[in-house]
């Protein structure tokens, strides 16, 4: 029996375990291995991490952090979730894997970006690829930008793009209509428009991986495991962002230069956006709890807890009702876990009154 289990190991799950793992809870933090923290190439905007940093090594360097403190990981994936008599959970898991049961949940299996499955588009997710313009439109700055996406949710990046650049080009991959009014609002606005299906990302050569003095820094930068960042000593790559722009952050390969139609035109870029719409939250797990979920999908919180509906589950990270950024989702697993910590103490017996009361203020 764990204290918590916590459904997902991306930005806020770590974060999360390792604010429980303070307090010396039992903690098992169930992860596919699969999600934006795996896509992501280089996290840019993020306090202490001056030159950026890849989601698979803010990861790798989160569950170390997180196993020191006693965390337990488990790689599989939660198929299901049910409330047992003594008012516990029990978490069935994937490949014969059986199931584990927790006082408390915290659910943290955050969102997925619907994209087609084009070519050389996943290795420049990060680097030169994004999927927030909030989080990355800082990038575009004096470069030609080009937005792949769909419809109206391309129509809306880029727009929202013209708040740093002046040189977009918005390809609507599957043709879905935008109207006159939009239509006349993009060349007011100077973004050319293509209503064309996307055969290819085309990208440049390789880079050489580059990491600032910060992730030298890190405490656990000496225990690198396979794939994780090469020396900081490699020599630093030859392509600069222009002046105004923000430097090429951590980055290995993916660096676009363009993106080829289906009729053979090239469309030369050196930054992208991704906006196709529609992207899987992963909250279905629990609509059967009864727990509050808006129309698209993302979980109802209590704002100052991070509980939802029902008592016993938290949520953090980009599942909740929230702008979806790495930073805030890492605020969140930290808020969720300090909550958890509450509800534990009133589960626990022989806890002083003190003690407890003074924490659940």
């Amino acid at each position: 029996m764990y204290d918590c289990i916590i459904i997902g190991g991306g930005i806020a799950g770590l974060q999360a375990s390792i604010q429980l793992g303070r307090y010396r809870h039992k903690v098992l933090v169930v992860d596919k291995g699969r999600g934006r923290s795996t896509l992501c190439q280089g996290y840019r905007n993020m306090l202490g991490w001056p030159d950026g940093v890849s989601g698979p090594e803010l990861r790798r360097l989160g569950r170390l952090h997180a196993e020191r403190l006693g965390i337990e990981f488990r790689e599989a994936e939660a198929t299901a979730v049910a409330r047992i008599a003594d008012g516990h959970f029990q978490v069935m898991l994937d490949a014969g894997q059986g199931a584990v049961s927790g006082a408390t949940l915290l659910i943290a299996t955050g969102v997925s970006d619907r994209y087609p499955d084009l070519p050389g588009l996943e290795g420049c997710l990060g680097r030169t690829i994004f999927v927030c313009s909030d989080c990355d439109g800082y990038e575009s700055a004096g470069r030609r930008t080009v937005v792949l996406g769909s419809g109206v949710a391309g129509y809306g990046m880029a727009t929202a793009l013209t708040y740093w650049c002046d040189r977009i080009v918005y390809v609507n991959h599957e043709r879905q209509a935008l109207g006159s009014e939009r239509l006349s609002r993009l060349k007011e606005l100077g973004i050319e428009y293509i209503e064309e299906e996307i055969a290819e990302v085309l990208t440049g050569p390789e880079e050489a991986e580059r990491i600032g003095p910060a992730a030298a820094a890190s405490p656990f930068a000496g225990q690198a495991s396979a794939g994780a960042v090469a020396s900081a000593a490699a020599s630093p790559s030859a392509w600069q962002a222009p002046a105004g722009a923000a430097a090429s952050a951590a980055a290995v390969g993916g660096r676009l230069s363009g993106v080829r139609l289906t009729s053979g035109r090239v469309i030369p870029a050196d930054i992208g956006f991704i906006a196709f719409g529609g992207n899987a939250v992963h909250s279905g797990l629990l609509a059967h709890l009864g727990v509050e979920r808006m129309e698209n999908g993302h979980i109802v919180v209590d704002p100052r807890s991070k509980m939802t509906s029902v008592r016993g589950i938290w949520a953090a990270g980009d599942i909740a009702v929230h702008s979806q950024q790495a930073t805030i989702a890492m605020g969140e697993g930290a808020q969720a876990a300090i909550w958890i910590h509450k509800e534990l103490l009133k589960l626990r017996p022989g806890r002083s009154a003190a003690s407890g009361e003074a924490l659940l203020r």
